[in-house]
This record gives structure tokens, C-alpha cells and sequence, in this order.
């Protein structure tokens, strides 16, 4: 949007704009910020960057924890939830190098960069595209509590069935009865059209919007396919506005993969296609579905190493609560055309060469965006470098409900791990992958596995009211 400093600087002062806010994000995925007021911004700033303490944000520890935040002058946007007018900046984290700055080789944004570069290094392609989906849901209110003698949580939603017995407008869902419910059921309808809103000003090409099946007030809103890159600024971004649109309309927005017990959980499915020289390399007619042997090997590369992905695609112990049969999450690692049960769906409707892909269904938005792509990323260069074939490992195509499978049945078949400590083992056994061209530093993965481990023994070590529920009386 901007080719220099000089063409920023003509909009800042054109546009009265007050402060300059600069995004960075910590091992966890999480927006950390720094601002400036406007008119310090120089060529200084884009040479010299500006200088931080990176030793709070969870990466592993460097000699020297003073870095400097590079701004892409291409992310600026017009931050609507500041008072003062505001324009937030993603960028990139250096090190301070004796003759000059280098990429800071475990921020996630670099890695990301890295692995298209891999990518391309490969000759596999040249471009990933890819189009979360982002299921969240919007609640009237919430507390929560963690301490020696009371651990609770409330939430209160309008919209749930419960609301039925108090007096109020009488409408509400059953639980599991949203899915595309009209006004006024669908009360956020108005929120979402703002959240569309905020995304289109910050470049986020938005798709489609409606309430999700979950009766508690479970939204959902689905971009467009773009840049892999750009598509993680956009995930960050969307989690950034539909948490701040809902705040400022007096309200609570969750993308907790679980946040009620016995509801359908909040996944970030992801659709996938390549292309190399402007053209998509998915797409072969008379295959199954249409899919070509390079995506199916993508495929096959995604299978093999899911459950160490999920350390990245699912990092919290709330994941493994929503990766649960029959809660419209999957469990079972396979494929399928057109079949939501199976960790990978390709989708019926996408039939032209430009538009065929698939979708990983198992991702929630707990994950770092950057981190979570490039690792889907590099799973299925894996693959496609490998040639493995799906189908030599029983992983589909599985044109069945895999729900509905016999216990006998599901015992042939191989299934996502079962809680964060599982995935933390299936990581640290399978993560050679990563660390192909120098992508994932292994100082990252350990880091990462670290950090896992610490939210698993936490949560392991506090007693859980269900446990008072069955144990107190015995």
C-alpha cells in the first residue's frame, strides 16, 4: 500500500494521525505492542528499526535479549479501536549483529518467511495459499476463578437454551440446534457485519458469515484464499477484532477451542492449495475428487506427521476437549471427499483447477498462526518430497461417517492424540521435519515443547469441580 517512508509519512500527516503502534508477537502467539507517536517515524526507523527487550516474549534465551522490531510498511492500517487515531504495523524482529541485523531465527513471522523460501527452494511451488475458517463464540458475559479454595467459571449467554426459564425475549437456540438460525435468534448478526467491516479495513477478504451450530452463541466467519504470509497477519488480525468489536458493543468473544461443556467446540479449519508459476498444481481430472498425485502426497506428508502437528495446530489443553467424536470435530486421521468426520474433507464444491484444495479440520485458533501454517507447510512438502501416498497407510479415502464406526471398527484406523501430553510426546519423537532448511531452529522446538509442558503439569496439579462431583462422598 505504501512504497516508502516518504508515502506513509504524506498519509500520516494528511490524515492526522496521532501514534504509531507497532505489533509483535510472543512464542505463544499472542500480540505484544509498543507505540510511537507519529511524527518520530523516519528512513532511522526502517534502517534502525526499534529497539526492545524480546527476553519476556518466551523464546529461548540469547546472549543478548535487546532486538529491534522492523515495521512492514505494507501491514499499516488504521487501527479502529484506539481513541487517539492510530495506525497498528506488523513487522519483523532482528538481531543486533556486530557489522549488521539479522532475522531473529525463532520469531514467528521469520519462520514463516523461511518456509515459503524452503518452499520455493524445493521446486515443489512457488505460492501456498490458504483460507482459515474462524469459529468463535460471542457471550453476554464471563468470570473465572483459580485459587486455593474456588475454582469456577461462568459464562452467561442469551442465546443458550438455559435463557428459556428467565424472562427475556423468549428467543434462544437448543443446544446444537444454531447452525445458520435467522433473526433475531441469531442475535450477534450485527456484530458480525461490524467484525466483516473492521476485517475489510484491515485488507482481510471476507467470504461469508452465520451463527455456528453451537446454541450458545457460536459464530463463524470465513475469508478468502490468500498468501500463507499474509493469511497468518490476517488470523492474528481477526482474532484482534472480533475480541476488541465485541468489547466495545458490551460484550465477551472466545476463540477457546472448548468454552461449553456439551456444545460443539471452536476449530480453525484450514484450506490448502498450491501453485507454482501462477498456476495451482492440486488439480487432476479423473483422480479421486479431482486431486492431483502432488496433493495427494501434500496430503499424505499432512497425515503422517498430524499428530506432532498438533502441538502447533492444537497447543492447549481446552484442544484436546473439543477434539472429541461427535461434536462436529474430527478424530480420525484419513481422508475424504466431502466428509467433515475425517481429519482432512476435500470440499464437493470446489471443482475448477483454481479453486480445488482441501481442508485440515482439526486446527483451533489457540495456535500461533505463523507457527501452525508453516509447520501444515512443511508437513506436506514432507510428503510430496517422500511421495507418500495415503492410501498405503489406511488413511482413506474413508466415505463413511467415521462417528458411526464400530468400536471394532475404529480400533483398525488411526486417531489424533488424546490430550496435550500425548501430543507433547508425538512432537518430541517427530519434528526431523521442521528442521529441513534451517525452518524451525531447534531451540524453537524445544522451547515450544517446554512451554507445553508447563500449561499440561499447571492444569494436571489444580483440582477440577467435576472431581468433587463424582469423588467427594467416596
Amino acid at each position: 500500500m505504501y512504497k516508502n517512508v516518504k508515502d506513509l509519512q504524506e498519509y500520516i500527516q494528511t490524515n492526522d494521525v496521532k501514534f504509531l503502534d507497532f505489533k509483535m508477537i510472543d512464542l505463544k502467539g499472542r500480540w505484544r505492542h509498543l507505540s510511537i507517536p507519529a511524527e518520530r517515524l523516519s528512513e532511522a526507523t526502517m534502517s534502525e528499526g526499534i529497539g526492545f527487550d524480546a527476553s519476556n516474549y518466551g523464546y529461548a534465551e540469547v546472549k543478548k535479549s535487546d532486538m529491534i522490531f522492523v515495521p512492514d510498511l505494507n501491514t499499516a492500517v488504521i487501527d479502529p479501536f484506539a481513541k487517539e487515531k492510530t495506525m497498528t504495523i506488523l513487522g519483523d524482529v532482528m538481531v543486533i549483529g556486530e557489522k549488521e541485523n539479522v532475522p531473529f531465527d525463532q520469531y514467528p513471522r521469520n519462520i514463516a518467511k523461511k518456509a515459503v523460501e524452503y518452499m520455493k527452494e524445493s521446486d515443489i511451488a512457488d505460492e501456498m495459499l490458504i483460507a482459515p475458517e474462524f469459529e468463535f463464540s460471542v457471550f453476554d458475559g464471563i468470570s473465572y476463578k483459580v485459587s486455593a479454595r474456588e475454582m469456577s467459571h461462568t459464562i452467561s449467554s442469551h442465546e443458550a437454551e438455559e435463557a428459556a426459564s428467565n424472562e427475556g425475549s423468549g428467543f434462544h437456540n437448543n443446544k446444537g440446534d444454531g447452525y445458520h438460525v435467522s433473526l433475531p435468534t441469531d442475535s450477534a448478526f450485527d456484530l458480525r457485519n461490524e467484525i466483516c467491516e473492521y476485517m475489510g479495513k484491515f485488507g482481510i477478504d471476507v467470504k461469508y458469515h452465520h451463527h455456528e451450530v453451537g446454541g450458545s452463541g457460536q459464530q463463524e466467519i470465513e475469508v478468502e484464499l490468500g498468501d500463507m504470509l499474509k493469511l497468518a497477519d490476517d488470523t492474528m488480525a481477526a482474532k484482534y477484532i472480533i475480541r476488541n468489536t465485541a468489547v466495545k458493543n458490551g460484550l465477551t468473544a472466545s476463540l477457546l477451542p472448548k468454552p461449553v461443556y456439551g456444545e460443539a467446540g471452536n476449530g480453525l479449519h484450514v484450506h490448502m492449495l498450491l501453485k507454482k508459476d501462477g498456476k495451482p498444481i492440486f488439480y487432476e481430472e479423473g483422480k479421486y475428487a479431482d486431486l492431483s498425485d502432488t496433493a495427494m502426497c501434500f496430503i499424505g506428508g499432512i497425515l503422517k506427521h498430524v499428530k506432532a502437528l498438533c502441538a502447533f495446530t492444537n497447543p492447549t489443553t481446552n484442544s484436546y476437549k473439543r477434539l472429541l467424536p461427535g461434536y462436529e470435530a474430527p478424530v480420525t486421521i484419513g481422508y475424504a471427499l466431502a466428509n467433515r468426520s475425517s481429519v482432512i474433507r476435500i470440499p464437493s464444491y470446489a471443482k475448477t483447477p483454481d479453486k480445488k484444495r482441501f481442508e485440515l479440520r482439526s486446527p483451533d485458533a489457540t495456535c500461533n498462526p505463523y507457527l501452525a501454517y508453516s509447520a501444515i507447510l512443511m508437513a506436506g512438502l514432507d510428503g510430496v518430497i517422500n511421495k507418500i501416498n495415503p492410501a498405503d497407510y489406511n488413511w482413506g479415502p474413508f466415505d463413511c461417517n467415521l462417528y458411526e464406526l464400530s468400536e471394532a471398527e475404529k480400533k483398525e484406523l488411526d486417531h489424533l492424540p488424546g490430550s496435550l501430553k500425548e501430543t507433547i510426546s508425538e512432537l518430541e519423537k517427530d519434528h526431523d521435519f521442521l528442521l529441513k532448511g534451517e525452518v524451525f531452529p531447534p531451540e524453537l522446538i524445544d522451547s515450544w515443547i517446554k512451554e507445553l509442558k508447563k500449561d499440561e503439569e499447571y492444569i494436571n496439579k489444580i483440582p477440577h469441580p467435576a472431581e468433587f462431583e463424582l469423588y467427594y462422598d467416596l
